[in-house]
């Protein structure tokens, strides 16, 4: 079943509110999304900035102890103008350097969905980059009733800000509440790795999604697949304790999936795995384990 819902509230942190929405195993939804600013496909600001969440939507059938499998249909901005900051955050440059630092200030870009461009005009410079849209922040209700700020991420996903989450991949999270209860939002139009400035080109968009729930299927951090890769993400702080959480749930993937032995993965990721970084900007950092298919038989 399709399912078109027009949001009129959003939610500034991921967890068991109310649902707008229930909807079944295997049900599309096509939605909206505003800007992490708070501002709609008007440019008009319509709710407090913090990237707020479209949802949450109740999936029947799911439970604690299975896993939710997201499909990303669709990611298209609908509007012209975007938002970023321009300079740099102070925590990916020595610290020394921070004082040559200039104010970091917001920017406009022209976001040109037919050609499939954004383009920024300072006095300094102009830069034109190619349109690769993204979510930014998305997952489901975190366990023990909690709701967790859009500013951070955890086990049940958040704001991971890795600009491989496109169109075409299926993203899985861990349901750790009764209907999983899905958010969405925070769409980037671009995005570079590291979220280094803190923002993406910050966008409204129309966005579409088809769920799967997946029963008993154990899982305990966020896991992604394309047609050419699988991959796990870990997110927390310090950035080693990233890499140990994605690279033990692609460990555990490998094993329970593809049979393999500890040593079998091992060797495999040791010579194969690639990283990839996510989010480096907020209170919890986000790096990605993935490996091709190719090389799973």
């Amino acid at each position: 079943m399709i399912h078109r819902f027009n949001p009129t509230s959003y939610h500034n942190a991921i967890g068991s509110y109310e649902p707008v929405l229930r909807i079944g195993d295997g049900d599309t939804v096509i939605t909206k999304t505003i800007d992490a600013l708070g501002g709609d496909a008007n440019d008009q600001k319509v709710w407090q900035r913090g990237n707020p969440m479209t949802g949450p939507f109740y999936i029947e059938g799911a439970q604690p102890g299975d896993a939710l499998a997201v499909r990303l249909d669709k990611i298209a901005p609908n509007r012209r103008v975007g938002y970023t900051a321009d300079v740099v955050a102070a925590n990916v440059v020595d610290p020394h350097y921070v004082r040559e630092l200039p104010k970091s200030k917001m920017v406009k870009w022209d976001v040109d969905a037919k050609a499939k461009t954004a383009t920024i005009t300072e006095k300094e410079y102009t830069l034109t980059v190619p349109l690769v849209p993204m979510i930014g922040c998305f997952g489901v209700a975190p366990d023990r009733g909690q709701a967790i700020s859009t500013a951070t991420s955890g086990p049940y996903g958040g704001n991971m800000d890795y600009n491989g989450w496109i169109a075409g991949v299926t993203a899985y999270f861990p349901v750790a509440a009764e209907g999983a209860l899905f958010h969405i939002g925070d769409v980037h139009a671009v995005q570079g790795d590291g979220e280094i400035v803190g923002t993406g080109i910050e966008i409204s968009a129309d966005v579409q999604f088809t769920v799967r729930v997946l029963k008993k299927k154990a899982m305990e951090w966020p896991r992604g697949e394309n047609r050419d890769f699988i991959w796990t993400v870990g997110n927390a702080r310090p950035l080693d304790q990233c890499i140990q959480h994605a690279t033990t749930e692609m460990m555990r993937w490998l094993q329970s999936d593809y049979k393999m032995s500890a040593r079998h993965a091992s060797t495999l990721l040791g010579q194969c795995v690639k990283y990839d970084m996510g989010n480096i900007f907020d209170p919890a950092f986000t790096m990605v384990c993935r490996l091709a298919k190719k090389w799973l038989g």
